[in-house]
């Protein structure tokens, strides 16, 4: 059986669960067998620390642990919450209404063309307030699941640096 390591295609199932501010797990997202992660190990992204936990596992075993913000996404920044003049989000003139809705992830660019996600606050008069943390930020998480399938990336999949195919990148 293939093991998790450098390069290999992994596929999990898992549920994972933050803890709140009363100290209690609150399940926030599932991958199940119908709709499972698949990702590159080793180029996926992840937390280092989340790969780290299911190196050497192999199809059929299950895994449960936690991650720190420190090992996951980081703390809670409050500088990561800013003000935006509400042009900035005017097309042609106009506020697209659906789009600018509080709740809502909006991609964004700095002034250096760094790209990122940011999540509509509080929409003002003049200003609109983005939070660009992490939704996981400041979060222990905790993650129970099972590896569902390890196989060889092809030389493809490792040039482009994710998956491709079922569950991954369509080219």
């Amino acid at each position: 059986m293939t093991q998790i390591s450098e390069n290999k295609v992994v596929t999990i199932t898992y549920d994972l669960s933050v803890t709140d501010e009363n100290q209690e797990k609150v399940l926030v997202e599932s991958a199940e067998e119908d709709a499972p992660m698949v990702f590159l190990f080793g180029m996926s992204g992840l937390p280092d620390e989340f790969e780290r936990q299911l190196s050497g596992k192999q199809p059929g075993d299950s895994f449960t642990f936690s991650l720190t913000p420190e090992q996951a996404y980081g703390d809670y920044d409050q500088q990561a919450v800013v003000e935006i003049p509400k042009n900035v989000f005017e097309i042609d003139g106009q506020i697209d209404e659906e789009m600018l809705q509080v709740g809502n992830f909006l991609p964004m660019a700095d002034n250096q063309g760094h790209h990122m996600q940011g999540k509509v606050v509080e929409i003002g008069d003049s200003a609109v307030k983005m939070d660009f943390n992490h939704p996981l930020a400041g979060m222990v998480m905790h993650f129970d699941g099972k590896v569902a399938d390890v196989r060889e990336a092809t030389r493809e999949e490792l040039d482009h640096g994710h998956v491709h195919g079922e569950g991954g990148h369509q080219h």
